[in-house]
């Protein structure tokens, strides 16, 4: 009896010491665990802990984690780059339309819809024009190159005549803008805010497109999808110099040479908007996106278009040097088929149609005797390839500059100093 007695008070005494010791553990242990929790997992933490003691352990320790170097760059470029970004909203006037003897009740308005709905498939006569709505029908992207207001954005994105044209600033700031000019070869414009204000408008650096490698890093920022304004994507620059040609999948296309290839995602919407280095220079505008890929998109070179802002700044206008001529651009295929002494050039070509002369009349081409069937074989010592045409070329030339041309006429090599003018 009193051994059993012993044992029990033994039993009882084990037990207070045990729980003794195993709540300085748990206590020690359940400190040490949930520093690890929080070194190693600080968002997880800060979202489950809820008492007072436990957030300012947290955020103590989220005060010392650091972004490493790089992180801490593009983040630093995109706050100061968002704010010159604009987003462009297109509207238009879209007529409404309605059967004679049609669907009075159509609260959801698909079977007047203007795209596409049950009314395309009424006679146009049996139905009634009732008014017109103005709607979204478009979106971009743009970004300032002047403080008082000038924007750099795509031609197409700002092609239709018929349109108006609003930009929507960071801070949710909306203005007008007039259209200043439309270059008439490269996929560019120019927009202007128009406001009463004196107001300074914040404005992106133009670098270089000579400097960029493959392999550097890349940030576009742009309205994607119309719909998310200065969304941001991060990559790196996958190729230089690609030639390809882009439609806007309405029958319209167009060739772009010598263009800037990257991954960082760029989406519809996009278009217009800045591609910058990782200092936050502009490298390039955003202009095509190859369909059903992954990440494969385009941006024109910087130096295309810093000339282009530089004219509208001067003289409010984009002027382009031309010959005056049209042209089909030689390669090996031609060269051999046709049995040419070359293999590059342009040879001097008619259009389609009897009205698409080779050669303009008065045009500073026919002023120096170029006809047809002629090759333009050099322009100022550079070549004349399928990388290299006459268009590049000549779009490092303003109107009146004198330039040196190399032409194959009658078999005869022979140059001409030509004065470029205004197309």
């Amino acid at each position: 009896m009193n051994l059993r007695k012993f044992k029990k008070g033994r039993s009882i005494f084990g037990f207070i010491v045990g729980l003794f010791i195993t709540s300085i553990f748990a206590i020690t242990f359940g400190f040490v665990g949930g520093f690890v929790a929080v070194k190693f997992f600080p968002n997880k933490i800060i979202q489950i802990s809820k008492d007072s003691n436990s957030l300012e352990m947290v955020e103590e320790v989220n005060s010392k984690i650091q972004y490493s170097s790089k992180e801490e760059e593009v983040v630093r470029v995109v706050e100061k780059a968002s704010p010159a970004v604009v987003s462009i909203v297109v509207t238009k006037d879209i007529p409404l339309f309605r059967s004679n003897g049609g669907f009075p009740f159509d609260p959801f308005g698909f079977f007047n819809s203007p795209f596409g709905g049950f009314e395309n498939r009424i006679p146009r006569g049996q139905q009634e024009e009732l008014k017109y709505e103005k709607r979204k029908v478009g979106g971009g992207t743009g970004f300032f190159v002047s403080e008082d207001g000038l924007i750099v954005t795509n031609k197409h994105v700002v092609e239709d005549i018929d349109a108006e044209y609003t930009v929507l600033l960071g801070d949710e700031e909306e203005y007008s803008v007039d259209i200043i000019a439309r270059h008439p070869v490269f996929d560019i414009a120019i927009l202007k805010v128009v406001t009463q204000e004196d107001k300074k408008f914040p404005v992106l650096t133009l670098g270089s497109s000579d400097d960029i490698r493959v392999g550097q890093y890349a940030l576009a920022i742009g309205n994607s999808l119309g719909e998310f304004s200065n969304s941001v994507s991060l990559g790196i620059i996958s190729g230089l110099s690609r030639n390809l040609r882009a439609s806007d999948g309405r029958g319209n296309s167009e060739s772009l040479n010598d263009i800037i290839q990257t991954d960082a995602a760029i989406n519809p919407g996009n278009s217009g908007g800045p591609l910058l280095d990782i200092n936050g220079n502009v490298i390039g505008v955003n202009v095509a996106v190859a369909r059903g890929a992954e990440n494969v998109g385009f941006a024109l070179p910087i130096n295309q278009v810093k000339k282009i802002v530089e004219q509208v700044k001067e003289k409010g206008e984009i002027t382009v040097a031309f010959l005056g001529i049209r042209y089909v651009l030689i390669n090996k295929e031609i060269q051999e088929k046709n049995r040419l002494t070359y293999d590059y050039g342009a040879l001097v070509s008619r259009g389609e149609t009897r009205t698409d002369l080779a050669v303009l009349p008065g045009s500073p081409a026919d002023k120096v005797g170029i006809i047809e069937n002629d090759i333009i074989l050099e322009i100022n010592g550079e070549k004349v390839t399928e990388k290299n045409d006459i268009r590049m070329i000549l779009s490092k030339y303003s109107v009146g500059d004198k330039v040196k041309i190399k032409v194959l006429s009658k078999g005869n090599e022979k140059e001409i100093e030509i004065t470029l003018e205004s197309r």
